[in-house]
């Protein structure tokens, strides 16, 4: 009976250690950031950037870009101050033309996934083009696990036309093969279209693997474009997203990091007001 308590006792210290290691009760670990947050930044100073970032206690950032740097230039500069690339972002030129070059930034950045944020097409996004993109997806998602590297599509909005009982997303999500192909969930461009985050979540929670959070002014109406200027990106928190609904519902999913993504020119200021936010949900 003594060991039995002793054991007991034991595990809930344990557990309660761990809870406060926690970020936040909707978060374990601290998010990420993607660079587009700070691209203009990146773009004139690298390591300066990299310093402003850690000094927010973020170490994770998901690499939309080179910024003219190399793989191995910018690794070495992660490694210098604790920091890694979980995500690294590509275009899709890039992973249809230029596969050993992806796979080695990747690899040489220490990224785990290689992203997608864009499916080249002209108006509205149609089944045709969501046929198209299924095949081309399955077959990237083939030479990228290959490779060991999990490939991923970040949803931008326009891939929510009606279809069926659903939307062309669903038919993307349906149609590609599980084992090779998963997303990373940009909430602002689920809702932006008319779709509700944490739905999709709960309806596909096996097939999200990423997520970006940011939040929409309030006020702006969404449509099908995929696009709304920067300024309508807000900390989180502040806007027209239902957050703590999102992360409740990314609890039961696969997502397995997170990041911070804020187009805003405001953004500076605006990234420490959404940790502060995330802190208290």
């Amino acid at each position: 009976m003594k060991r039995f308590f002793l054991l007991t006792t034991v595990a809930f210290l344990l557990a309660e250690m761990s809870f406060g290691q926690r970020f936040s009760k909707s978060l374990k670990d601290t998010p990420g950031m993607v660079s587009y947050t700070m691209r203009n930044e990146f773009a004139k100073d690298m390591p300066g950037t990299l310093d402003k970032i850690k000094s927010m206690d973020i170490t994770n950032i998901e690499f939309s870009s080179l910024f003219g740097k190399t793989a191995a230039e910018i690794r070495a500069e992660l490694d210098k101050r604790g920091m890694r690339c979980t995500s690294h972002g590509v275009g899709y030129d890039d992973l249809m033309k230029k596969m050993d070059k992806v796979v080695e930034n990747a690899k040489t950045l220490g990224a785990k996934y290689v992203r997608l944020a864009w499916i080249p097409h002209e108006g509205t996004f149609t089944l045709d083009a969501a046929k198209k993109t299924v095949s081309e997806f399955n077959q990237i998602g083939k030479q990228l696990k290959d490779k060991g590297l999990e490939f991923v599509y970040h949803n931008h909005g326009f891939e929510f036309e009606p279809y069926e009982n659903g939307t062309l997303f669903d038919y993307i999500v349906q149609n590609t093969d599980p084992e090779a192909v998963s997303f990373e969930m940009d909430v602002l461009w689920v809702y932006f279209p008319g779709q509700d985050p944490a739905k999709l979540l709960a309806k596909y929670p096996k097939r999200f693997k990423l997520m970006h959070m940011k939040d929409l002014k309030k006020g702006v109406q969404g449509n099908m474009s995929g696009g709304t200027p920067p300024e309508n990106d807000v900390a989180l928190g502040t806007g027209q997203i239902n957050l703590p609904a999102v992360l409740k519902a990314a609890r039961k999913s696969s997502i397995e990091y997170f990041y911070i993504e804020d187009e805003s020119p405001a953004a500076q200021q605006q990234v420490p007001q959404s940790l502060a936010y995330l802190k208290t949900i």
